[in-house]
């Protein structure tokens, strides 16, 4: 029963080492030649290290909407965010979820990246709401109730207005902001806006006792309550004031009138009274800033979903029989009005906003109404900007400091294990080399960024890998030590190495999986690295430094124990008596027997 035992040899990839070799080497093979097909040379660089923004965005609970944070409604608003950005143009731009609540934005440095950066900020609701009333707004002109204004308040803002693209229908035509007429008394403002809200279709709560409808001018406006708290609210904004400008139109309901800010000219403001929200920015089909052929003027043009296009008609139907100016509707974003055009004639699918718009100002409007409204309202909780010429200075440093890293593991081994060294950095190439290729996929793949936590994963990861070799080497010297030959010694310790490298390894995949769990932000990259190459790591040791070992084992240099293989038994201390006196008891027990 003994014999068999002695003469048979090592099964599996131990006996055929060749075959785990060329294994790896087709892996390598076929993941530079996917990276070399794809195009992606080199690893995506991430923004502290190409140069650019990152933008960290936190959603807030909205009023009445308890649950609207979500993973749902988070995964809308990302989908929402990266088209806005991507319709600007700017490329290879991250938007992606960290933990329940967070939006990460990472702009790289370059064409729009600044404006981009602008309207990741827009991120609350969009809404079309019936102008009411509106006013100039300032400290120079606070607009007092029953104070004449010199800008006409009932008016619609210079220059702006709302045709339709349908050729066959009749322009009629439009009241502009150089008919200027003296401002309404409060009395008439507030009659203005009481009839505005019964003529909404979907009033507020507040208004379901609608006020009688009087002729006389004097009818008080204080005879509906909800009239006279916006009247109040309206007569006290001063939208020159930030805080108060900020501040109005924000977390309201669609169905609430709201008062809100605009600026038709910049450092100059309006004020409104707004009726309730009858179309969304979700019923936008397209949008985009072009140039009026007829007048040469920069203009947004809008087409509406089928169900978008009948509430516009209603709408637009509705505001062209009214006088200014209540024939506006105000495009309101984040409780701002961002365009508030009058309308003279119904319009349906296809509308265009003209105005005093520059080229920047309409691809804005036009990108923000294009891609329709968040579900969430967020906010800035940090904005970190790296120039390129910092981020190529921290590459810079971290690959230096790996290099040290480096080359100290090269000088331990060869200084120690000697011509153990060459299977240790022939090992260590194998696992850079998968580990280049991988990242250079995974950027196009998944959207994997090298950033600077990353690379300090990568180079820890060297000890990592380091570390594994040392054990196994290790394993092999302490069966040389206890008297037997190289062959026999780098199998008997092959078992005993591979579980305390698995253990190792394992711990170090636990630790970087929790890391990547836990953690937002930057950090995740550094996890991110340390799973992979730890990951790399065992597939290294298990296809490539064990059955490189076999063969380097057969060769005389490294089978005859000289002083620079690092397997001398004379220099490890082996003791060929015991080796002798363990054969001679083994040999005599059978007589003993």
């Amino acid at each position: 029963m003994a014999a068999p035992k002695k003469g048979r040899g090592p099964s599996g990839g131990q006996g055929r080492p060749g075959r785990a070799l060329v294994i790896i080497l087709i892996a390598m093979v076929a993941l530079a030649g996917g990276m070399f097909l794809s195009g992606h040379t080199t690893p995506r660089l991430g923004i502290d290290l190409a140069g650019g923004t990152s933008i960290t965005l936190k959603a807030k609970n909205q009023p009445g909407k308890p649950n609207a944070i979500n993973p749902t409604n988070m995964d809308t608003a990302v989908g929402i965010i990266e088209r806005r950005v991507n319709g600007l143009g700017v490329s290879e731009a991250e938007v992606q979820t960290q933990g329940s609540d967070n939006i990460i934005v990472n702009i790289p440095k370059g064409t729009n990246s600044e404006q981009a950066r602008e309207q990741v900020g827009t991120t609350a609701q969009l809404y079309f709401r019936p102008v009411l009333t509106v006013a100039a707004s300032g400290p120079e002109q606070p607009a007092p109730s029953g104070s004449p204004t010199p800008s006409g308040s009932a008016t619609p803002k210079p220059g702006e207005s709302a045709t339709s693209d349908d050729k066959d229908k009749d322009k009629g035509e439009e009241a502009t902001g150089e008919e200027a007429t003296p401002s309404p008394s409060a009395t008439t403002q507030g009659r203005a806006v009481s009839e505005g809200l019964k003529k909404a279709p979907t009033p507020t709560p507040t208004n379901s006792a609608e006020p009688k409808p009087s002729d006389s001018p004097e009818a008080s406006p204080s005879a509906d309550p909800a009239t006279a708290k916006l009247q109040e609210e309206f007569t006290k904004l001063n939208c020159a004031d930030p805080e108060q400008r900020a501040a109005a139109g924000k977390d309201a309901l669609p169905t609430d009138s709201i008062v809100a800010c605009g600026s038709n000219v910049p450092g100059s403001y309006e004020k409104y009274i707004l009726g309730p929200a009858e179309v969304s920015g979700g019923d936008v089909d397209d949008a985009q800033g072009a140039i009026d052929q007829q007048t040469g003027e920069w203009i947004v043009s809008m087409e509406f979903s089928s169900a978008g296009a009948k509430k516009f008609q209603t709408i637009t139907s509705r505001l062209s029989q009214q006088q200014p100016p209540m024939n506006q509707f105000a495009i309101v974003l984040d409780g701002e009005v961002v365009s508030a055009p009058s309308v003279r004639t119904a319009l349906s699918k296809n509308a265009q906003i003209s105005g005093s718009f520059d080229q920047q100002s309409a691809e804005d409007l036009g990108n923000i109404l294009s891609y329709g409204a968040l579900p969430l309202t967020f906010e800035e909780v940090s904005v970190t900007t790296v120039t390129a010429a910092l981020g190529s200075e921290q590459l810079k440093g971290g690959l230096i400091a790996g290099g040290i890293g480096l080359a100290l593991v090269v000088i331990y081994l060869v200084a120690y294990y000697r011509g153990l060294a060459f299977i240790a950095l022939l090992s260590l190439l194998v696992s850079g080399i998968l580990t280049y290729t991988i990242m250079s996929l995974l950027g196009p793949a998944i959207g994997f960024a090298l950033n600077l936590p990353a690379v300090c994963g990568a180079i820890v990861a060297i000890g990592i890998t380091a570390d594994s070799f040392i054990v196994y080497f290790e394993r092999v010297r302490d069966e040389i030590r206890e008297g037997r030959t190289l062959r026999p010694a780098i199998e008997r310790a092959w078992p005993r190495a591979r579980r305390t490298i698995l253990v190792s390894d394992f711990v170090s995949f636990l630790a970087a999986a929790v890391l990547f769990l836990v953690t937002v932000g930057k950090v995740q990259g550094f996890a991110f690295t340390l799973g992979l190459t730890t990951l790399l790591d065992v597939v290294v040791v298990f296809f490539f430094t064990k059955p490189l070992m076999t063969l380097m084992g057969r060769t005389k240099f490294f089978s005859r124990g000289g002083s620079w293989s690092g397997l001398d038994p004379k220099r490890l201390g082996a003791q060929p008596p015991l080796r002798r006196s363990r054969r001679v008891s083994a040999s005599t027990e059978p007589k003993e027997a």
